[in-house]
């Protein structure tokens, strides 16, 4: 049983907003089966969501980090079971050394299970492999009148999709049962591929997802004219052990160490400019474009988690992620008309990266459609937010939506009108939490909640 609460302020990752919250850390299901508090409370992993989504204002916020443990492995299947507070580092760490590795990876492996399924993370393979719903077998979840229930596609199967971009407002994920991938290696065969504008870009994006499993894309979001969307696109596929050097044949399944490289405080928010953000783009797309040959998984798929705590370089005010999707038909003229847009905002933009997705898994609050999938870090300045509702009016007008992962500012009648299926979710809300306990900042800002 849960006894002391103790006020933090919590934020995202981009360091927005600052909510004064109640924080508890359960060790094990048992504290948690008997709470039953009267007013709002939420489950919080690693707290690498971008804003609001994980805070609860002047609420409860479990923290599941302590609830880490691993509890089965079948060596046949690669099925893997863990309490929901054990992260992606945590499992490559164990596993990968083994011969296995999680199948979804997103940009940061410090998220964990419980996080993952709430925000149906995707990753640079999601045209081959889809969101991380289709890496998880089942879960278990506690409910708000104590239950715990497993959830499948074959058992509580409203409640299983409805966890999967469900942001954690159903219950607290408990253990989750995921399934890893077999491999030879830790390492990736890649490939850097210059584009000198956007419509090379957009081609050779097309041309990879026929070839390739793994690509993403960096755009250089300041150039304009002839060189307009110029960028690297970086795809890859898993290295076989006949890949190798010989070298790298002895370790085969090397796995990575602890990072030494930290930001140690907050930046001066003048340091990032046009000036110092121009420069910036030059340096990575040299970087980017000698990127051929092998790559050990961290370069490849998790590249700032080598430097720790870098969401301090945006400053004190912090930074947001705006990530959108826009449907593959029509999809590039809509990249064009919202790059443009950002290009002459006065809103510097930071690390563009784009990529194409393949079909959605039907999860009525995922992210991912089939289209192009764009992701730009903005310093947080007074003037981003209105300019964000003029990319949100574009995003909605093409028939896409915002990643409510990342979002920072979406108003509610813009989210409903990108998600028409919040109206099935809420169903499922009314029949697992009819009394609202599980709810957010986020939640409360853009309308999925219990009226």
């Amino acid at each position: 049983m849960i006894e002391k609460l103790a006020e933090e302020t919590l934020s995202g990752w981009g360091n927005i907003p600052k909510s004064p919250c109640n924080v508890a850390y359960p060790t094990q299901e048992g504290e948690l089966i008997n709470y039953h508090p009267e007013e709002s409370m939420l489950a919080r992993g690693k707290g690498r969501s971008y804003a609001d989504q994980a805070t609860n204002s002047d609420h409860i916020i479990l923290k599941m980090e302590r609830m880490n443990h691993f509890l089965s492995f079948d060596e046949e299947t690669g099925l893997l079971t863990c309490e929901a507070g054990a992260t992606l580092d945590e499992i490559i760490r164990v596993f990968a050394s083994r011969g296995w590795f999680p199948m979804i990876n997103p940009g940061t492996k410090f998220v964990t299970l419980g996080g993952a399924v709430a925000n149906d993370i995707h990753g640079k393979a999601h045209h081959v492999d889809g969101s991380f719903v289709n890496s998880v077998e089942y879960f278990t979840i506690l409910l708000s009148d104590g239950r715990i229930l497993k959830a499948s596609r074959t058992e509580n199967e409203d409640l299983f999709w409805a966890n999967f971009g469900g942001l954690g407002l159903l219950g607290v994920i408990l253990t989750v049962c995921i399934r890893l991938r077999k491999i030879e290696t830790t390492y990736f065969v890649q490939k850097s591929i210059v584009a000198k504008n956007l419509d090379e870009m957009l081609a050779a994006i097309d041309s990879a997802d026929e070839q390739y499993n793994y690509s993403v894309a960096w755009i250089d979001s300041l150039a304009t004219g002839k060189n307009f969307g110029k960028g690297v696109l970086v795809v890859g596929n898993e290295a076989k052990l006949e890949d190798l050097p010989a070298n790298l044949r002895k370790n085969p399944l090397k796995t990575g160490g602890v990072s030494k490289l930290t930001v140690p405080f907050y930046l001066p928010s003048f340091t990032l400019n046009k000036l110092t953000v121009s420069m910036l783009n030059k340096v990575l797309y040299i970087k980017q474009k000698g990127g051929t040959g092998i790559s050990h998984y961290d370069g490849f798929f998790f590249p700032l988690d080598m430097i720790n705590e870098w969401n301090r370089g945006y400053g004190k005010k912090g930074f947001i992620q705006y990530q959108f999707v826009v449907p593959e038909e029509g999809g590039k003229e809509s990249i064009r008309l919202i790059l443009d847009a950002i290009t002459k905002s006065g809103c510097v933009p930071f690390l563009n990266v784009l990529k194409k997705f393949g079909e959605g898994q039907g999860a009525p609050l995922s992210f991912p459609m089939k289209g192009y999938t764009f992701a730009i870090d903005f310093p947080v300045t007074d003037r981003l937010k209105d300019f964000t509702k003029k990319l949100d009016k574009m995003v909605l007008d093409a028939g896409g939506r915002i990643y409510l992962g990342k979002d920072a500012y979406l108003d509610e009648a813009t989210f409903k009108a990108m998600y028409p299926q919040h109206k099935e979710w809420l169903e499922v809300k009314r029949k697992y939490d009819p009394k609202g306990v599980y709810s957010s900042d986020l939640a409360r800002r853009i309308g999925l909640t219990i009226q």
